[in-house]
């Protein structure tokens, strides 16, 4: 026989519940920005209110249709980066044999414009840097200069979504990815071994258009040009302003960083992975400084995780990278041979996709992670988190122009659905104030503390992991209120066997609770067991629906463990829980007391 519990506190349950309350309140209302309705309504999904589609047009090295089995890799990596733990309800999926095609909820931003950015990671020690002349013509412009040293702010732009400026700390930023390979700039003037296929005939024909003496003589150039004091040099290689971007990523390193016609808006504007070769010298610029850069040391496949978080000396948003054994190793190395023994320390250059997105100098050697700090915000510096995080795409991506979906259909499903739900509750209610009274009132209190509870973690986990309200998960939710329902049945069923057995409705409320307990406890487990299998093996929709039943499973359990319980004990000490027309348990009271009015054996009056 189940023992009773040792007399309870009830006003300590309930005083938790009212902190986990205030807590998810405080989360809700500060946690957003803007009107009430802004801080207040949780992510929905694009069955619920629409969204924004874009089209991704994958593109080869050599012009060839991809593969099914490239498509498929990066369908799985842009997945990943936009749908993170499978619950912002995004859709990505192949259309044809070379797009792509991403659904997001709600308006447009910028992390739909740049899932398919390549993502890819180098560190290479800067050899040399100059400042960037623009669009205008170098020369009427400030002559640019050639430094050695310093610090300049790299910044990012559609490719690279942060902007960092320049750092003098110990820990230079960092970004993580998988690479393979692709056009790269060469470093001289003939092709080499180590270019890559379809660079040198580019080479050729750019070699062509700027005509042999030009060529000759932009290769002899050993230091940044100076437009301004050499007019003649000005006139003699305007034919490098009419190079477009794909025509600059062909020319040797040596002539993208001196000849001043080559800007940084066209080195941003070179197609994906032109500096991906590890093997060669490139140039990258950042925030107006054009940089001449050493061969790669450290890859994106030597970092292992790639984070975001706050930093605690400064309070910015910065990206956190921890390394392999051996990409460790060669991280240190790096910093080593750019500390140079502290007698000319020199900078490092992070370099994502085709940017520099942070250029520190190195101040020691550094034995630990990597950071990127800059002018990050919260989704920026989430979504280069995530981009590292997931590796590089196998395939260049070319966005094409981004157009609004509607949500009629689920909107109307969605009015329905509601619909149902409130009547389907309003039926339950109305049989539990028949059936059981007063303890109706208990589950009518207890089900509205569990939907606010919901309705709350809607809103929060909306901000903190993306998670997106769909039909499917508006059922999971549903499915949890039939679950909770039943966990009171099991209770005052529990509480009416213990009255028929002789107790006081005092004394039979803990003892019930022990014996129906675990009862509860396991309906609820196998529940949450379900949910988390269908979260794992699943994908979609059914991950939504698995994870919008299990939080609401877990939230119900807080509230029959820190309301129902409480509630009922404070119920079983009032008068009006002994009377047998208010309580919900008059029939069961009634028997009993007819039951103790009857003469029993031992209690008969002998006969004479």
């Amino acid at each position: 026989m189940a023992q009773p519990q040792a007399p309870m506190r009830p006003s300590r349950q309930l005083a938790v519940l009212a902190l986990i309350f205030i807590v998810f309140g405080l989360l809700t209302w500060f946690g957003g920005s803007g009107g009430w309705r802004d801080r207040l309504e949780p992510k929905l999904g694009l069955d619920l209110i629409g969204g924004t589609t874009v089209t991704l047009q994958a593109r080869t090295e050599n012009g060839q249709a991809p593969t099914r089995q490239q498509m498929e890799n990066a369908r799985r990596i842009i997945d990943q980066r936009v749908n993170g733990l499978g619950v912002a309800e995004a859709e990505v999926v192949i259309e044809g044999s070379n797009n792509i095609v991403v659904s997001l909820p709600g308006k447009s931003d910028d992390r739909l414009k740049q899932v398919g950015q390549t993502a890819e990671l180098r560190f290479r020690k800067v050899l040399n840097q100059t400042g960037d002349t623009g669009a205008t013509d170098p020369s009427g412009s400030a002559s640019p200069s050639a430094s050695t040293s310093g610090s300049a702010a790299p910044s990012g732009s559609a490719s690279a979504p942060a902007s960092a400026p320049a750092s003098t700390s110990a820990q230079p930023s960092a970004s993580t990815s998988a690479s393979e390979s692709a056009p790269a700039a060469g470093a001289s003037a003939t092709p080499s071994a180590s270019l890559l296929p379809g660079i040198a005939e580019r080479r050729a024909e750019v070699q062509k258009k700027l005509g042999e003496a030009v060529w000759a003589a932009a290769l002899q150039e050993q230091a940044p040009l100076d437009f301004a004091k050499d007019p003649a040099k000005a006139e003699a290689y305007k034919p490098f302003k009419d190079l477009t971007p794909e025509e600059v990523a062909a020319l040797p390193a040596s002539m993208q960083f001196n000849i001043p016609y080559v800007t940084c808006d066209k080195l941003d504007r070179r197609p994906v992975g032109s500096v991906r070769n590890d093997k060669e010298k490139v140039v990258a610029c950042g925030q107006g400084v054009k940089y001449q850069l050493d061969l790669a040391k450290v890859l994106g496949t030597d970092v292992s995780k790639a984070d975001s978080g706050i930093n605690s000396q400064n309070g910015k948003w910065t990206v956190n990278l921890s390394f392999t054994g051996s990409g460790q190793n060669r991280w240190t190395d790096l910093t080593r041979e750019a500390y140079n023994g502290g007698s000319n320390p020199q900078q490092v250059a992070v370099v994502l996709d085709n940017e520099v997105v942070s250029a520190p100098t190195i101040q020691s050697v550094i034995p630990g992670d990597a950071e990127i700090s800059g002018t990050f915000n919260k989704s920026s510096a989430e979504l280069l988190a995530s981009q590292l995080q997931y590796g590089a795409l196998p395939l260049s991506f070319e966005s094409q122009d981004a157009q609004s979906i509607s949500a009629t259909l689920g909107s109307s499903h969605l009015e329905a659905g509601v619909l149902a739900a409130g009547i389907g509750l309003a039926l339950v209610v109305l049989y539990s104030f028949f059936y059981y009274r007063l303890l109706g009132g208990v589950i009518m209190i207890s089900l509205v503390l569990s939907g606010a509870l919901v309705y709350m973690a809607l809103v929060i986990l909306g901000r903190q992991i993306g998670f997106t309200l769909t039909l499917a998960g508006f059922a999971g939710f549903i499915v949890s209120l039939g679950v909770a329902a039943d966990s009171f049945v099991i209770y005052f069923e529990r509480l009416k066997d213990e009255i028929r057995e002789g107790r006081s409705p005092r004394s039979a409320v803990p003892r019930a609770w022990v014996r129906a307990r675990r009862t509860i406890i396991s309906a609820n487990t196998i529940t949450l067991l379900a949910a988390a299998i269908l979260y794992f093996v699943s994908i979609g929709s059914v991950k939504g629906f698995a994870f919008a039943l299990g939080v609401a499973t877990i939230l119900d359990l807080v509230v029959v463990f820190l309301f129902r319980h409480p509630i009922m004990t404070l119920f079983a000490r009032s008068k009006a829980f002994l009377s047998p027309r208010v309580s919900g348990l008059g029939r069961v009271l009634e028997q009993r007391s007819t039951s103790d009015a009857a003469p029993t054996r031992r209690n008969r009056p002998k006969e004479a």
